[in-house]
C-alpha cells in the first residue's frame, strides 16, 4: 500500500497510542518485562536485511529515517534507565526531558551504523530487565515527575517503554511491508 494513501495517524502510530494503566497490575508488568527483554532482538531482526539506502528512508513523509529510529530507541531507553534508577534512589525526582527531535538530527543519529545502537540496547536492556525483575510491589509504586507529563509510576514507565520499542519497530516493519522489502 502506498504511504500517501494511509492516514497520518496510522503512519505515526502503527500499533496505536499508549495508555498508561492507572493501577498496578502484575500481568501488565510481566508483559512489559517480556517485551523489554525481547526488544533488542526484535529490533535487530527488523533492520538486519536493510541496505544503507533503505535505512536512510523515512518511515513516513516528514518522519525520521529508519536509521534515526534505531538510534532514537537507544537514546530514549538510556534516558529511561536513568529515570528508573533515579526513582528508585530519590523521593519523587523531577527528571529532565530532552529534545528527541534534536537528538535525532545529531550527526551520529543520522549517519552511524545502527549496529552500534543495537549492541548498546542489548546490554542496556539486560541491565534494565535485571533491575526491574528485582522490584517489589512498593518499588513499582515509586515515581518520577516529568515536567510535561506529570507523575509517572514505575509500573507505568515499564509499560510505556515496552510500548515505545514496539511502536518504533512498527514504524520499521510497516515501511518494509509497504515497500515490499
Amino acid at each position: 500500500m502506498e504511504t500517501s494513501t494511509l492516514p497520518l495517524e496510522m503512519l505515526r502510530y502503527p500499533i496505536g497510542r499508549f495508555t498508561a494503566p492507572p493501577l498496578y497490575r502484575s500481568a501488565f508488568v510481566k508483559q512489559s518485562l517480556v517485551a523489554l527483554e525481547a526488544l533488542p532482538g526484535q529490533l535487530r531482526a527488523a533492520v538486519s536485511s536493510l541496505s544503507d539506502e533503505q535505512l536512510d528512508t523515512p518511515y513516513r513523509p516528514g518522519g525520521w529515517t529508519l536509521r534515526q529510529v534505531v538510534h532514537h530507541i537507544a537514546d530514549s531507553h538510556i534516558n529511561s534507565y536513568t529515570r528508573f534508577r533515579l526513582a528508585l534512589t530519590e523521593a519523587h525526582p523531577v527528571i529532565k526531558p530532552y529534545e528527541e527531535s534534536s537528538w535525532a538530527y545529531l550527526h551520529d543519529a543520522r549517519w552511524a551504523d545502527p549496529a552500534l545502537s543495537l549492541q548498546l540496547l542489548e546490554t542496556l536492556h539486560q541491565r534494565l530487565v535485571i533491575l526491574l525483575r528485582s522490584l517489589c510491589m512498593e518499588e513499582w509504586h515509586r515515581s518520577f515527575f516529568h515536567p510535561q507529563n506529570g507523575e509517572i509510576y514505575l509500573f507505568q514507565a515499564a509499560g510505556m517503554y515496552a510500548w515505545h520499542g514496539a511502536h518504533h519497530i512498527g514504524h520499521i516493519t510497516s515501511l518494509k511491508d509497504r515497500m515490499g522489502w
